[in-house]
C-alpha cells in the first residue's frame, strides 16, 4: 500500500471547490474528492498547529496528552512517567510509528513543523524527516521539488507512508508574484458588508480589523497580499484574494505531485489523503487572518481520502474528529487500534459499509484564548475561560445552520441549549480526566501558568494602541477581567 497524505496547513473546507466554494481555489484537491470520499464535518479537536499536529499524531485529546497550547509546560507532552518503559508510548502508538511497526510501511516526512514548535515528539516512527527549512513560511515551489525527488527515488516501491506538509496558506498571505492574481474579479462572500466590517472595527482584541498584525495596524512590505488594517471592504478583499490565492498556489503544486503519480501509472493504486491541522477566522468573531478560537472556523479542517477499492465521489456527513483518522487507517489496513487513542474509526464511510459519526465534539483552544467549544446538531456553544483580550462573554451559542459565519450569539435566548451544552462539555472533560494519567486539566495550567501564550504579557501595551484607536471605553472592561495582568500576571476569566 502507497499512501500520500497532504497536511494543508490553515485550510479552511469551505475554500475549497470541493466543499462548495465559488472561486477555483482547489482543481487539484478536488479531483481527490471525485475520486474518494469527503467527509463535510471534521474537527481539530485541538487548535492551532502544535495542539492540533499533537493530536493527530498522538491519535489522544490534548487534555490528555497535555499539548493544548504554544507556550509553557502545556506547550510539551506530558512525560508517561512511571509508566514508561526502555521507549516510550510515541514509538508504538504515534501514527507513523503505528504504521511502521504494524503495518510495515516506511514512513517519510516533508515538514519544518517540528522545528517550528519544537515538537519533536511529532517525529516519532519516521524513517525519513526532511524539514522544508522555512519553519513554516515555505511555499509550495519550496517543497514540492523535494518530494518529487524522493518519488523519484523510492516511489515506485511498494508500502509508504508520505507525510507531505504545505503551508501557503498560512498567515502572512505571502503567496509569491509567479501565482498572479486569479481572484482580482471574484465577489466577497454576500455576509461580509461594510456594516459588518464597521462593527468589527470597533470591537477590542488582536487580528480584529484595526489590528491585523495582532496588536497593532503595522503592515509588512514584503506581503503585499496580507494587510495591517482592514479599512474598506477593498482591504477585505486583499485580504481574501491572499488567503485564496495562497490556496490555489498550493493547489498547483499539489497538482505536481499528482501528475508524477499519472506519469508513473500509480495514481489508481495510492490512497490519498488531504486534510489540514486547522481552518482560519475570517471575519467569524470579528476576527481576521488567525486561527485563535475554538470555534467552527478554526477547528472545522477538511478531510478527502482516496483509496483503492473505495467509495468514489461520496460525501460523509457525520462528525467527526481529524484524530480519527489514526484508527481509521488502522482498519483500512486490518490492524488492531491502539487502546491508547480517543479516535474512532471511520473506515465504514470509506468502504461504503456505514458513515458513523458522533453526538458531539469537544474543541479545544489555549494559545490564543482558553476557550472549549461542543458542537452538536446545528450548534456550537463555546465557553470562555480566558478571552484573549476580545472580551467574549463565558457563554456563546451559534446557530450554525442559519448563522455559518457566527455573528449572532444566541446564549440569552437559549439558556436551555447552553445547559445541555455545558453537560455535554462536563460529561466528556470528566471522561477525558478519567483515562488521564494526570490529575490537572492542561487548561487550567495554562491558566496557573500567565494565561495563552499568544496574549500573554500583551495587555499593557495593546491598552495604549485601543486608547489611541477611538476603543478606549473597553480598557475598564479588560482591566476588570485581566488586573493582574497589566503586571504580566495572569488571573482565570471571572463574571
Amino acid at each position: 500500500m502507497r499512501i500520500l497524505y497532504l497536511d494543508c496547513d490553515t485550510t479552511r473546507p469551505d475554500h475549497l471547490g470541493c466543499y462548495g466554494y465559488g472561486r477555483d481555489t482547489s482543481p487539484n484537491i478536488d479531483r481527490v474528492a471525485a475520486e474518494g470520499v469527503r467527509f463535510s464535518r471534521v474537527y481539530a479537536s485541538d487548535a492551532p498547529c502544535l495542539p492540533s499536529r499533537t493530536a493527530l499524531s498522538s491519535g489522544q485529546f490534548g487534555i490528555r496528552t497535555g499539548a493544548v497550547g504554544h507556550g509553557g509546560t502545556t506547550a510539551d507532552r506530558r512525560p508517561e512517567g512511571r509508566g514508561r518503559r526502555f521507549a516510550d508510548i510515541t514509538v508504538r502508538d504515534n501514527l507513523a510509528s503505528f504504521l511502521r511497526r504494524e503495518a510495515g510501511l516506511h514512513c517519510a516526512l516533508f515538514s519544518p513543523f517540528a522545528w517550528r514548535h519544537s515538537a519533536w515528539h511529532f517525529l516519532a516512527g519516521f524513517h525519513e524527516v526532511v524539514d522544508t527549512g522555512g519553519r513554516g513560511m515555505e511555499s509550495g515551489e519550496d517543497v514540492a521539488p523535494g518530494v518529487l525527488d524522493w518519488l523519484e527515488r523510492r516511489g515506485r516501491e511498494d508500502d509508504w507512508f508520505l507525510h507531505v506538509n504545505f503551508w501557503d496558506a498560512h498567515t502572512p498571505y505571502r503567496a509569491p508574484p509567479a501565482a498572479g492574481d486569479p481572484f482580482a474579479d471574484a465577489p466577497l462572500p454576500a455576509w461580509l458588508t461594510a456594516e459588518v466590517l464597521a462593527h468589527h472595527r470597533t470591537l477590542p482584541g488582536p487580528h480584529k480589523p484595526r489590528e491585523l498584525n495582532m496588536w497593532d495596524n503595522a503592515t509588512d512590505p514584503r506581503w503585499p497580499r496580507h494587510p495591517g488594517e482592514l479599512h474598506d471592504l477593498a482591504d477585505v478583499r486583499t485580504l481574501f484574494n491572499g488567503y485564496d490565492t495562497g490556496i490555489r498556489w498550493m493547489d498547483t503544486h499539489i497538482g505536481r505531485i499528482f501528475a508524477w503519480l499519472d506519469a508513473a501509472g500509480l495514481w489508481d493504486d495510492t490512497a490519498i489523503i488531504v486534510s489540514a491541522d486547522h481552518g482560519e477566522n475570517m471575519g467569524e468573531l470579528g476576527i481576521y487572518a488567525e486561527h485563535g478560537t475554538a470555534d467552527d472556523a478554526t477547528c472545522h479542517v477538511p478531510m478527502v481520502i482516496k483509496w483503492p477499492g473505495g467509495r468514489r465521489g461520496a460525501v460523509a456527513e457525520g462528525l467527526t474528529y481529524a484524530l480519527d483518522l489514526v484508527p481509521t487507517l488502522a482498519e483500512l489496513l486490518g490492524c488492531a487500534p491502539r487502546a491508547s487513542w480517543d479516535g474512532r474509526s471511520v473506515a465504514g464511510a470509506v468502504s461504503g459499509d456505514g458513515d458513523p459519526g458522533r453526538s458531539e465534539l469537544v474543541l479545544s483552544q489555549c494559545a490564543h484564548v482558553c476557550q472549549r467549544g461542543v458542537r452538536f446538531g446545528d450548534w456550537l456553544y463555546l465557553r470562555t475561560w480566558h478571552d484573549g483580550y476580545h472580551l467574549f462573554p463565558q457563554e456563546m451559542l451559534f446557530d450554525l445552520a442559519n448563522d455559518p459565519h457566527e455573528q449572532h450569539d444566541l446564549a440569552s435566548e437559549h439558556p436551555e441549549v447552553c445547559a445541555d451544552a455545558a453537560r455535554r462539555l462536563l460529561a466528556w472533560t470528566d471522561a477525558a480526566m478519567h483515562r488521564s494519567s494526570w490529575a490537572e486539566d492542561p487548561l487550567w495550567r495554562t491558566l496557573r501558568e500567565g494565561g495563552p501564550e499568544h496574549a500573554r504579557g500583551e495587555l499593557a501595551a495593546y491598552v495604549r494602541y485601543l486608547e489611541a484607536t477611538e476603543r478606549g471605553h473597553h480598557v475598564a472592561e479588560l482591566r476588570r477581567r485581566h488586573p493582574r495582568e497589566f503586571s504580566d500576571v495572569s488571573v482565570i476569566w471571572g463574571p
